[in-house]
């Protein structure tokens, strides 16, 4: 094991919460978030911050707090992250997903890049500002949500709706999975996420005949499942290009020096190397089974089976996305949606992008910044009900043979400490300046 004693402070914070056990299993069940939270908010407080802290419920908190800029009149930024994690299976790990291993000049375990990382790099960006007696631009409110990965129910949706004067003259807002690097024909580019498909969660549900497991039963409710998973599952959705995306492929494109007409947006993102695995997902609806349940015995027939289906859509396409599915399946198989949350698309454009693009080549010089629409979701999603523009920013400068997109609620997620160093640079530049 690595020698952890002199380990710079963004990487020694991330360790230590990657180390709170934080798993979030969806449906309200999760270790909690608590001790997270209070591991942070200690740290605000001793900048001298006043914090809040909210439960959702017992054991899902948050902590917020304000920090005062230089220019009062400027509208306020939320800085904002999130504490909870998917679980992990040790057993599927070469390290231990809760110990936060330092290992080959990377920081493993769950939470590395899903994310914790982004928490402590805006800790440490702050504590450079404020600890030399500087100021911000402008207010920050720095948030750190619980229950992100169960889409904010107990985090930030419940703060949005609940407590709304917390984030009171905040336009904007920054948040994870943006700004970070790729590679795409030797040429190093961040990817600026400048908004999010939609979310809809549904379930399955296939009713039918309970029986002996050896009797002749047309009327199979796993039968009946099965199809319906497998259809939804194996549906080819045609590509439908937004602004962002259309943008962003003609700029992949002009990277690797091909025509995107003659090329087509499929084979411009797959050539483009690690920046298609989160890209490649942004180029139409998918619908991915994630979860089955039904039965209890070998030999006994059920008379329901149900499954879970996440299905992302392009903003503004989720009714029409689930008419569709409706229309795969038939009338036979009930459909009930869990969750679901609003697609959100920014322009590539604008003081806060600009402030961005230029912290990145401040640090990176002669790098390029493209827009790009991530595939999942972010709290920004719950902050859009206050009319806050959110964007990924989470900036990262990455080696190139590093799977960053996979790093996402798989297995041995790790970052490198070097890139950590990165963001808490980048962000307290972006702090500063706008």
């Amino acid at each position: 094991m690595a020698d952890t004693s002199e380990l710079e402070s963004t990487a020694s914070i991330a360790r230590d919460l990657i180390r709170f056990d934080t798993s979030n299993y969806g449906d309200g069940k999760s270790n909690g978030e608590t001790e997270a939270a209070e591991y942070l908010g200690a740290i605000l407080e001793g900048m001298g911050l006043t914090t809040e802290y909210v439960d959702a419920a017992p054991r899902r908190t948050s902590v917020i707090a304000r920090v005062p800029g230089a220019d009062g009149s400027k509208p306020a930024l939320v800085v904002h992250g999130h504490t909870d994690v998917v679980p992990a299976d040790p057993a599927n790990w070469s390290v231990d997903p809760f110990a936060g291993e330092i290992r080959d000049g990377l920081l493993w375990g769950r939470g590395a890049v899903d994310m914790k990382n982004m928490d402590a790099m805006i800790i440490t960006a702050l504590q450079d500002i404020l600890g030399s007696g500087r100021q911000p631009a402008r207010d920050l409110i720095i948030a750190f949500f619980s229950d992100e990965e169960n889409g904010g129910d107990f985090g930030s949706h419940h703060i949005v709706d609940t407590r709304p004067e917390l984030f009171s003259g905040a336009t904007e807002a920054i948040s994870e999975v943006g700004g970070y690097s790729v590679h795409v024909n030797g040429q190093r580019a961040y990817l600026l996420q400048t908004g999010e498909k939609a979310l809809v969660w549904i379930k399955l549900i296939a009713r039918g005949t309970a029986a002996h497991g050896s009797r002749v039963i047309h009327n199979n409710a796993v039968t009946k499942l099965a199809q319906a998973v497998a259809t939804i599952g194996q549906q080819e959705w045609p590509v439908e290009l937004t602004a962002t995306t259309s943008q962003l492929v003609a700029e992949l494109a002009r990277l690797m020096n091909v025509d995107p007409e003659v090329v087509g947006p499929d084979q411009v993102v797959l050539s483009s190397g690690t920046a298609a695995g989160f890209v490649l997902g942004t180029l139409r609806t998918t619908t991915n089974p994630t979860l089955l349940n039904a039965g209890y015995k070998h030999n006994v027939i059920p008379d329901v089976a149900e499954a879970l289906i996440d299905i992302r859509t392009l903003p503004g396409e989720e009714d029409a996305v689930l008419a569709r599915v409706r229309e795969l399946i038939g009338d036979d198989i009930e459909i009930v949606v869990m969750h679901r949350d609003i697609g959100l698309e920014n322009s590539f454009d604008g003081p806060l992008v600009d402030s961005m693009i230029g912290a990145l080549k401040g640090r990176d010089p002669g790098a390029e910044v493209l827009p790009y629409l991530l595939s999942g979701g972010t709290d920004n999603k719950a902050l859009s009900k206050l009319g806050i523009k959110g964007y990924g920013f989470a900036p990262l400068q990455l080696p190139p043979d590093l799977d960053f997109p996979a790093m996402f609620h798989g297995v041995d997620e790790r970052v490198p400490l070097d890139a950590l160093v990165f963001g808490r640079q980048v962000l307290g530049d972006l702090f500063l300046n706008y």
